[in-house]
């Protein structure tokens, strides 16, 4: 084993953190962990951690609920595609007799999971020795090799002979180094100010004395998006509907329109000649940028927005309602 290897693995064990999924094998919890860290902070998924499985405790659990059930549990963690391929995922797995896939390349098969993914997964709950790389690995193998601009095949081959270095001495887990690897870009080699001077492994880096400069930084880009929503408010509550669509499918939400003449489209569509104007609001997914302008109109029938899964989206507008009702019911002066 490489010298990095060894002194890496060290540090890990005596400072990774405590975790509710460290040293967790069982390929469900792996799983949901691995789901629910992509985009999400750590100190963010503990508790999502924690709920979904106190509400799923397993795969068959998870399998038998209501796609609803699931995103409500879900509800404020984001990027619900991820959670209704976790549902779609472990119907299938049940229906096929409940047993994982043991090999990142099968894993792959499954709805929902991608390359690392599949990695993470296999080498975590079946140690498969293959490398799992994330935004974290990226980041330290890029410096770690003082690499500017390096490309995923680059950073995959990369990992993959360190992971080859490991196999062949047939010690620690694979799973364990991959979680060293995370583990140290997620404490130590962070995007802006590393603490290179507590880097178990500053010796071995050519990037350590610009380490801000690797990786460069990556464009983002957002698409802009101009929306109208109507609130339709009545004596049960506010008029809800369930979206469709890869984004905020199966969730449900106030009416809205996109682009000119929405909130015409949206008065046609409900029988209405005018809507009052609250305000607006902006509104940010990974590759959208949205200005949304909301409308209050009255309405015969609701419901209590409680009882249904809603986006943050959905719940920021529902908030512009209440601060307008606060303010109106306010006593002057």
């Amino acid at each position: 084993m490489s010298s990095v290897q060894t002194v890496l693995l060290e540090w890990f064990r005596q400072h990774q953190r405590k975790l509710p999924w460290r040293g967790v094998t069982d390929p469900y919890k792996v799983l949901l962990s691995e789901v629910l860290l992509q985009q999400t902070r750590v100190e963010q998924t503990i508790p999502y951690y924690e709920r979904f499985l106190a509400r799923f405790p397993s795969l068959e659990a998870l399998s038998r609920a209501d796609q609803e059930d699931v995103l409500k549990v879900w509800q404020g963690c984001g990027y619900y595609a991820r959670a209704r391929n976790l549902h779609r995922l472990a119907q299938q797995v049940v229906a096929a007799g409940g047993v994982f896939p043991r090999t990142s390349s099968a894993l792959r098969a499954l709805p929902g999971i991608g390359p690392y993914t599949a990695a993470a997964l296999a080498s975590i709950a079946f140690g498969e020795p293959v490398a799992a790389v994330d935004g974290n690995v990226r980041r330290v193998l890029s410096r770690w090799y003082a690499w500017e601009k390096p490309t995923a095949g680059q950073i995959q081959q990369a990992a993959e002979a360190l992971m080859a270095g490991l196999a062949q001495s047939q010690g620690p887990s694979p799973g364990d180094w991959n979680q060293a690897l995370m583990e140290l870009g997620a404490t130590v080699c962070l995007p802006k100010n590393p603490a290179c001077g507590r880097c178990p492994v500053a010796r071995f880096c050519l990037g350590q004395a610009a380490p801000e400069r690797y990786p460069g930084a990556k464009e983002r880009k957002q698409r802009r998006l101009e929306l109208t929503a109507l609130v339709l408010q009545g004596p049960g509550g506010v008029y809800l509907e369930q979206r469709q669509g890869p984004i905020l499918g199966g969730l449900w939400g106030v009416p809205m329109e996109e682009g000119p003449g929405a909130l015409a489209r949206l008065l046609v569509r409900f029988g209405l000649e005018r809507a009052e104007r609250l305000g607006s609001l902006r509104h940010e997914f990974t590759h959208r940028k949205l200005h949304i302008e909301v409308y209050r109109a009255p309405w015969v029938a609701g419901e209590n927005p409680a009882s249904r899964p809603l986006s943050r989206l959905d719940q920021k507008i529902l908030a512009l309602v209440e601060a307008n009702l606060s303010s109106q019911h306010s006593p002057a002066g």
